[in-house]
């Protein structure tokens, strides 16, 4: 039985891209910029150390992750034949794997395409070794399959949505468009791991004061303001703060807490959103609404880590499984910002962390593209899912000649 061309194609450039990425991650290939494989040698392996004493990393304040992060950071430990960096590596290419077929599964159903794992298969590749040297690809895994079963499982979803959710926190917003049965096993689910990373090991939950304490890191959007300012006399200094080279000196706190109100605007406009969407619901719009959620919290965050775009590639790939999804111009956006994402980080990470012209430029550019996807994804969803009727006030209709006017 002959294989299609595209599928054909597809498969083929994810194994290619694959074999890359892993290449890198090993150091065959090293390419310019600092060492991305560095966090899992040193920062993941140390973790997992102090995990495995029964105890979460309590002394360190680089660990600002939920209580189930403890299962990825000791995943390793299930290949107990490779050394712990090599065991990672192979556990984020397994998962990558997953999502790529879970992708192609989804093709075969009517009313699907190709275009979600190409998405997937250009998205990772794009974002070079950073996406084997981070545990967000495992947590994008989850999000995938938690989206692609919540289609005909709404309990799937929600289970699936809870565990990412301990995982990272993001995956909560999987749930923005869910069904109440999702919302309820995403309750169930969330309490049971909770209670059992509570009971496994004290300090659950000192990542809460880790995570507060962040400031404004220099890739995010807020940073742009101290990239400039820095061009004009700014007394401020670059600095690894809390695990991430971030702005410290004066209007720091500002900025952050300005981040922090966009935050908290995007959210309302999600409930307003939400309160207004009642037109039918497509086959997209739970992935549409969940690409859209975490875009805008990606956007408006004080960090914006590379690794924050799997997240974004996940979501994006799951809108465009389905042929008559509205996403496509946004998740292009995403991929383009990928693409830069790749080279300011690690690439010319230099110049971002100088501030040159070569630095802003590539900050403006990934940045501005995010802005845009994050305002057309807006605009998208709200326009897909909300009825005419609600979208704009009913506007007085023409009346002909000899008819009283309606209008008061």
């Amino acid at each position: 039985m002959s294989i299609p061309r595209r599928p054909l194609a597809v498969a083929a450039t994810w194994a290619v891209t694959r074999f890359l990425l892993l290449l890198c991650a090993f150091r065959v290939l090293v390419l310019p910029g600092p060492d991305v494989t560095s966090d899992v040698h040193a920062i993941y392996q140390g973790w997992s150390q102090v995990l495995a004493t029964g105890t979460y990393p309590l002394d360190d304040v680089t660990w600002q992750y939920p209580p189930a992060a403890a299962l990825a950071i000791l995943s390793p430990a299930a290949l107990p034949f490779l050394d712990y960096a090599t065991a990672f590596f192979v556990l984020v290419f397994l998962a990558d794997a997953l999502v790529f077929c879970l992708l192609m599964y989804a093709a075969d159903r009517p009313g699907t395409s190709l275009s979600g794992a190409w998405v997937w298969t250009l998205g990772v590749a794009l974002l070079g070794p950073t996406a084997y040297a981070r545990y967000d690809l495992m947590v994008t895994a989850v999000a995938v399959a938690a989206l692609l079963a919540g289609a005909g499982r709404p309990r799937v979803l929600g289970a699936l949505a809870a565990f990412g959710a301990l995982l990272k926190g993001w995956p909560a917003l999987l749930l923005v468009r869910a069904p109440r049965r999702a919302w309820t096993a995403a309750a169930v689910t969330g309490a049971a791991l909770l209670v059992a990373c509570v009971a496994a090991a004290p300090g659950a939950f000192a990542f809460l004061t880790f995570q507060r304490e962040r400031g404004t890191e220099v890739e995010s959007l807020g940073a742009l303001v101290f990239h400039v300012a820095r061009l004009f006399g700014w007394r401020g200094r670059v600095q690894l703060n809390y695990g991430s080279v971030e702005f410290l000196g004066p209007y720091v706190p500002l900025v952050s807490a300005l981040s922090m109100a966009l935050t908290v605007l995007a959210f309302g406009w999600l409930l307003l959103w939400r309160v207004k969407a009642r037109g039918p619901v497509r086959p997209s719009t739970p992935a549409d609404a969940a690409f859209t959620a975490v875009l805008l919290f990606t956007t408006t965050s004080r960090v914006i880590s590379p690794q924050y775009m799997l997240w974004l590639v996940g979501l994006a790939a799951v809108c465009l499984v389905y042929r008559r999804g509205p996403m496509a111009l946004p998740a292009q956006l995403v991929l383009a910002a990928t693409g830069v994402t790749f080279l300011e980080f690690p690439i010319w990470f230099s110049h971002v962390v100088a501030g040159d012209w070569l630095g802003l430029l590539l900050l403006a550019v990934r940045n501005g593209l995010l802005v845009w996807a994050s305002l057309l994804a807006c605009r998208t969803l709200w326009r897909t899912t909300v009825p005419a009727r609600v979208r704009r006030p009913l506007l007085p209709q023409p009346t002909r000649a000899g008819e009283p006017s309606t209008t008061r």
